[in-house]
């Protein structure tokens, strides 16, 4: 759709009120479908989804049936019901704490500010200018914008003078010049040269446009609408817990089979002489299934949704001091499983300012400004000939308003601590010509001390002020431009190599009676100008980016830039971070946002990975690439700072805005990073990497508990021994002591040798081959090492671990004989106090486990005497607590000083093994 689609509207008339009506009737309003807000109770309840969570209220529902039949049976006392107690304040602990933390961190607020709507926009209708809410633009509207003025709707220009946009939110490109001009029309433009979108601004020029579409139709309005749907991407991690889920759920129900079969197999063996009884059998089986369920319990690790739920939040918390705001739990560790990073350019790998790169200027022995003539004349004509101006709000860094390349040439000025204003104010302009796509120049006439001798002064682009130019200002005086000119142009072509803006400077004095011969209308007419110098303007890359993106990619990540600029521009930021060499090729490693569309997504998907540049990109380009990225296996993050970047934040499993990025792209970002600093990106990957190290860690550390605790009730079961861990000692272990290990290894601090490997496998398993090998093999070496107190306990009547014979031990360990006596008071301590202290030196080696290093590497660093070891020294001091105060809750005796000791450096074996193992 064009202008020419609205035959019967004349623009000097505009719509009339029943032409409104009808536009409203079929295009609607000019307003944005606002976001569905979910409710905090539907937020809450999504992290009931957690498989690991699932199981545990499956395990609630079989802990409450087991503990309320063993207490109405008389066979258990009221503490049977601390266990599915313990359980439901696991789940409730998980669920609440992550929603809180999620919620604190990620206040609700209005993607666009509402009051826009009620802003005023300048319209013709009934044949009247007249001012409308910008909620009132119909399709078919004539507007009118002048400098300052945000474009409320899409539409076609049918007039535009000297007109500039700035589309950075939409393309990236903070200076688009629009025309109706054909032959100016720049074929390489995101949007046509003569069309105009919603939510950028005019920041040069006015012009005249029919309005095409308006609401969630318009560009605006797409990548609002890409920016709120929901695309339910699973990450990494919740993969990977779904599966552990599923493989705890599939091994608990075969233990518990084969506990069922065995007890009954063994009941009819026993009972193979008697007579069978209905009810004796009936009875055997309920408690067969009452131990089978115990044991299903038992294998859930209670703790390990609460553990990770702190272990993110923990590092939350923590990456918030390193300028990452983390909005989405999910973000700290998934960042740490990327394996691409898709940047935009603009803001995010430059700093989204025009500044001046080099001003050559050759009149001068060094290019810096001094108190020559030639100076005064750069910077005299730098400051008039100007529409510019510098906002000083702030003092150290003044911010341009009006034209960027301009501003950035004032700013070049304020940086040598010269005062354009006092240039201004002391000079009388006599005429000006403002910059136009058409002749592409502006020009400045001043008066002189002389009242008869006017100075003007030119800046254009460079060829055309060349054209005009006669002689060249060097420092011995003006000469003739053509022994200068090969010189000249050489440098103009380095810089526009470089994908630099370039200006040419020009000047010349006059007489006042030749005013009107310099000037043809508004094209300039005078061949006689003196050059002075030619500027290069570029938005410079920020400072830390080229060494954070090769940390990204000797980690393994590919790194693509996605960007509305232009190819040459694109290429050449590339060329400068390293990204793009002389090997790579437009045919395999760079496309175009237009020819990327063209493309079908089976054609696309064996391109792809190779691809590391995309120019001239659309918003929903962007979003349809992350989503191509995810179909080939890629865990993808997204950088962007403007609203062109929301759909992709949105759609990748990781998004990351810049902290002075749009409010639209920092809604649709899992991460925010407050200083903007591509460097704290590569630090998200190391958090992340090292987290999900942490993870493993202590998912190692409780699996190697819970087949111990599972061993020991299935022997249990098969002897017909009741388990000597009462239900509130199985509290501590399971879950208030595992969550406090997971807090020791969570507070791990990240380790920079994780950017040295590889990003994982989106598929691999969170348990490792060598974990398993691990929890397993410790596993069974706990259960061997603990039955073998109980057989001792059992057989061998102990009043004081002083008297404890490792001969006795030996000796009773195959001892099954139905002689012994039950475990006194005194002896199920000692076995609950040795069971936690084999686990307590179990969470050293769970910290030194994959590093290679002693467990006591950086045990009290500054990182660590807050967090692991302090953790530690309260499981120390818990467990002492428990044993000496609490003795009626948790059915333990107090013990002497040298059972302490004996305990504490007997079970230390298991951590000078490891790091003898180390």
């Amino acid at each position: 759709m064009t202008p020419k689609d609205f035959p019967n509207l004349d623009p000097n008339q505009g719509l009339t009120a029943q032409q409104v009506e009808q536009s409203r009737a079929e295009h609607g309003d000019n307003t944005l479908t606002p976001p569905k807000k979910e409710s905090a109770w539907k937020l809450f309840l999504e992290k009931f989804q957690d498989p690991i969570i699932r199981i545990l209220l499956i395990a609630l529902v079989m802990s409450v049936a087991v503990s309320l039949y063993q207490y109405f049976a008389g066979v258990a006392s009221s503490t049977v019901l601390l266990e599915p107690l313990g359980i439901f304040v696991a789940v409730t602990l998980a669920t609440t704490v992550g929603f809180l933390f999620e919620r604190s961190a990620n206040k609700k607020f209005d993607i666009l500010n509402q009051a826009k709507d009620e802003e005023k926009v300048t319209v013709m209708r009934d044949g009247y200018i007249t001012q409308i809410e910008r909620k009132d633009v119909v399709v078919g509207d004539v507007v009118f914008v002048n400098p300052g003025d945000e474009i409320p709707a899409d539409g076609w220009l049918v007039e535009a003078i000297s007109m500039m946009v700035n589309e950075s939110d939409l393309t990236g490109e903070p200076e688009a010049r629009k025309t109706v001009v054909e032959e100016e029309f720049k074929p390489e433009a995101t949007y046509p040269s003569n069309y105009v979108c919603r939510g950028s601004k005019v920041i040069d020029g006015h012009g005249i446009f029919v309005v095409e579409k308006v609401g969630d139709a318009t560009e605006w309005g797409k990548v609002y609408t890409g920016a709120q749907i929901d695309n339910k991407v699973k990450t990494p991690l919740n993969e990977q817990l779904d599966r552990l889920g599923r493989t705890i759920t599939v091994a608990s129900y075969i233990i518990a089979g084969v506990i069922v079969g065995v007890r009954i197999l063994m009941y009819f063996i026993e009972a193979i002489d008697d007579p069978f009884n209905w009810l004796e059998f009936l009875t055997y089986l309920l408690n067969t299934v009452m131990i089978a369920i115990t044991l299903i319990v038992v294998a859930v690790p209670e703790g390990l949704p609460m553990s990770i739920t702190l272990s993110l939040a923990l590092s939350m918390r923590r990456m918030l001091e390193t300028n990452n705001l983390v909005r989405k739990m999910h973000a700290c560790e998934t960042m740490g499983a990327s394996t691409v990073i898709c940047t935009d350019k603009t803001g995010t790998l430059t700093q989204n300012r025009m500044s001046v790169h080099e001003f050559r200027i050759y009149g001068l022995h060094d290019g810096r400004l001094d108190d020559s003539q030639t100076s005064m004349l750069v910077k005299e004509g730098i400051a008039v000939n100007s529409t510019a101006f510098l906002d000083f709000t702030d003092k150290k860094d003044a911010k341009g308003v009006g034209n960027p390349t301009e501003a950035a040439l004032l700013t070049w000025l304020f940086k040598q601590n010269i005062d354009f204003i006092s240039y201004r104010d002391h000079t009388r302009i006599v005429k000006q010509v403002p910059f136009s796509t058409k002749y592409k120049y502006m020009a400045t006439v001043l008066s002189t001390d002389d009242p008869e001798l006017l100075l003007m002064y030119v800046k254009g682009a460079p060829e055309l002020v060349l054209r005009h130019c006669s002689k060249i200002r060097m420092q011995e005086g003006e000469s003739p431009m053509e022994s200068y000119q090969e010189v000249v142009e050489q440098h103009l072509l380095n810089y526009q190599n470089q994908a630099m803006r370039t200006l040419g400077f020009a000047y010349r004095y006059f007489d006042r009676k030749d005013l009107e011969s310099m000037f043809d209308g508004d094209k300039l007419a005078s061949n006689d100008l003196c050059y002075l110098g030619t500027v290069a303007i570029a938005d410079p890359i920020r400072d830390d980016v080229a060494e954070a993106i090769h940390d990204c990619i000797n980690a393994g990540i590919d790194v693509k830039i996605i960007t509305g600029d232009t190819s040459g521009t694109a290429k050449e930021i590339g060329r400068q971070l390293g990204l793009w060499t002389e090997k790579d090729t437009d045919e395999r490693n760079h496309i175009t946002g237009p020819d990327f569309e063209k493309l079908s997504d089976e054609e696309l998907m064996g391109r792809i990975k190779d691809l590391k540049i995309m120019s001239r990109a659309r918003p929903m380009d962007k979003e349809r690439l992350v989503r191509l990225l995810q179909q080939k296996g890629e865990v993808v993050a997204v950088t962007g700072d403007g609203t062109n970047d929301a759909p992709a934040l949105n759609a990748a499993q990781i998004g990351l805005s810049m902290g002075d990025g749009t409010s639209v792209a920092k809604e649709a970002s899992d991460i925010t990073i407050l200083d903007n600093s591509f460097h704290s990106i590569a630090r998200a990957v190391t958090w992340g990497r090292s987290l999900y190290h942490n993870i493993q860690r202590f998912i190692l550390f409780q699996m190697t508990i819970n087949v111990a605790a599972c061993l020991i009730v299935l022997i249990g079961a098969l002897l017909g021994t009741e388990s000597p861990l009462t239900v509130t000692q199985m509290l501590w272990v399971n879950l208030i002591m595992d969550t406090l290990a997971a807090l020791a290894l969570a507070s791990l601090p990240p380790d920079q040798r994780v950017m040295q490997e590889r990003p994982r496998p989106r598929k691999a398993y969170i348990i490792s081959r060598p974990m398993a090998r691990r929890i397993l093999g410790v596993g069974l070496l706990f259960v061997v090492i603990l039955f073998g107190f109980l057989q001792y306990f059992k057989h061998v009547d102990l009043t004081s671990l002083a008297d404890f014979s490792l001969r006795d031990y030996f000796a009773n360990y195959f001892n099954f004989s139905h002689v012994g006596h039950g475990l006194s008071p005194y002896e199920l301590t000692l076995f609950f106090t040795i069971f936690v202290f084999m686990q307590f030196w179990n969470i050293f080696n769970a910290k030194a486990f994959m590093t290679g290093k002693s467990a006591f590497k950086g045990l009290f660093s500054k990182e660590n005497i807050t967090g692991f070891t302090l953790t530690l020294a309260i499981i120390l001091i818990g467990q002492i607590l428990i044993v000496t105060y609490a003795g009626a809750m948790f059915e333990v005796v107090p013990l002497s000083l040298g059972d302490w000791l004996r305990i504490f450096i007997g079970t230390s074996v298991i951590l000078w093994v490891g790091e003898a193992g180390r």
